[in-house]
């Protein structure tokens, strides 16, 4: 029997059989990174297989672009756990372990991460922490004052004076060592904060209904103290109304809680949970747009996966939406946008009327029957109707189409915002992951290089 037989590899395809483009591990390792809410299952694939594949990953790039890449999924995407993952895979490998400490000092920007970095490294069973780990972690905890530690120090199979113990951390000076003294013995000063305070109300001897009127008004004196950022009131809106709390303080903090920092996605999905304050909430994120320096000249035409695998929630325990990512990001580059022409596609193309805010939001949902993937057609149907041409054409999809791909007239972008293995958006196309208002920005960056 011969054995020196040629056997081409089958080329990738997406989930829906088109074929996806060959890609570097690099690629691989960033598309299955810069979307990813750790452990989560997407549409197409379980949070286990996305893991798994960063497992196998990050050991076939580079040590510095590895860090690099946990570096900017924590501070310009905002990720969490899938920084941390990275890190925990790098500690693995002769080739990597010089980085740890400092990336891991790096990445490390909320106290409870000190701990939910162990529990990721023992996923895999309990084993002892490398020095570069623990030279990390001794580094992130000076970082936090008592209020952040106390904040975060909650109970789970790993808490923060856990993590004290394993990495050895010195104190700086006295006070320092006084304060880890508490952690330790669990006499950290009781912080003022929303949770702290409703679970407070929440106990105690009183009737279901006392106990209601207690949590309403902690609610109430909260919101008049100015004490709920702009998260943390986003995402109980839906609470506060069925508290019965005083409307009056909900628009007032709407009206002046710092949302610079807010993506507007977050906006899309406190619409849906809390619609009897859209308008308001639709002025809170137009304030978070503004003054933002990245201009997008010219014509853009911006072309929004709606097809159904863009419905599935960005994780079990949130009520957002991919497409409330992709939502987002389409108002963003509204905004930017000197023209834009607006499309999304599913079985078919359809033209939007480019509307602002929460009316494109609405525009883009009712658009079309959310159904398949046809990218390629729709690439078809676009370019044909703008004859006249474009300066750049961006799309924003979880790339998973049906049919081939063409490759733009012009300059195109693929914004990409799953985690699956493959995708078609390469090539000829720029191509771009995650779903943060840095996606637009490097879009911006690039072109004004290019212009140099």
């Amino acid at each position: 029997m011969r054995l020196n037989i040629f056997k081409p590899k089958p080329r990738p395809r997406t989930h829906e059989g088109a074929r996806a483009r060959v890609i570097t591990p690099e690629q691989a390792l960033r598309r299955s990174v810069l979307s990813c809410m750790l452990w989560e299952g997407e549409f197409y694939e379980d949070g286990v297989q996305i893991a798994d594949r960063i497992h196998e990953l990050v050991p076939q790039v580079e040590a510095e672009k590895v860090a690099a890449l946990a570096v900017e999924a924590r501070e310009r995407m905002k990720l969490r756990h899938a920084p941390l993952l990275l890190v925990r895979e790098m500690a693995r490998y002769a080739t990597h372990r010089g980085l740890v400490a400092e990336t891991l000092t790096r990445v490390i920007q909320r106290a409870d991460e000190l701990s939910e970095f162990v529990a990721i490294y023992w996923a895999m069973g309990r084993q002892p922490l490398s020095a570069q780990v623990k030279k990390g972690l001794a580094t992130a905890f000076g970082k936090f004052d008592e209020y952040a530690l106390a904040k975060y120090d909650r109970a789970g199979a790993v808490r923060l004076r856990d993590v004290l113990f394993l990495c050895h951390a010195r104190p700086v000076d006295e006070a320092q060592a006084a304060l880890w003294k508490r952690l330790v013995d669990n006499e950290l000063a009781t912080p003022d904060t929303w949770e702290v305070a409703l679970s407070a109300a929440g106990r105690g001897e009183s009737a279901e209904g006392d106990r209601e009127v207690a949590k309403r008004d902690v609610w109430e004196r909260l919101l008049a103290e100015r004490k709920l950022g702009a998260l943390a009131l986003l995402r109980n809106l839906r609470n506060l109304h069925q508290a019965g709390v005083s409307e009056d303080l909900v628009l007032a903090a709407l009206d002046v809680v710092k949302t610079d920092r807010v993506l507007p996605f977050r906006f899309l999905a406190a619409a849906r949970s809390a619609p009897q304050w859209e308008q308001p909430l639709e002025a809170a994120m137009f304030r978070a747009l503004e003054g933002r320096s990245a201009k997008l000249l010219g014509h853009t035409v911006l072309l929004v996966d709606v097809s159904g695998s863009m419905e599935a929630p960005l994780s079990r325990r949130s009520e957002m939406r991919r497409t409330d990512a992709a939502y987002g990001l389409a108002i963003l580059l509204r905004e930017i946008a000197e023209k834009a022409t607006i499309y999304t596609f599913s079985d078919h193309a359809k033209l939007v009327a480019p509307r602002r805010g929460m009316a494109l939001r609405d525009a883009l949902d009712a658009s079309q029957p959310h159904s398949g993937t046809y990218l390629g057609k729709a690439l078809e149907h676009v370019e044909a109707e703008t004859r006249s041409g474009y300066d750049r054409l961006i799309v924003i999809t979880d790339e998973q189409s049906h049919d081939s791909v063409p490759a733009p007239r012009g300059k195109g972008y693929v914004i990409n915002v799953a985690s699956n293995a493959n995708g078609v958006g390469y090539g000829p196309w720029t191509h771009i992951d995650g779903w943060s208002e840095a996606v637009v920005d490097y879009i911006a960056e690039l072109e004004t290089v290019q212009a140099e």
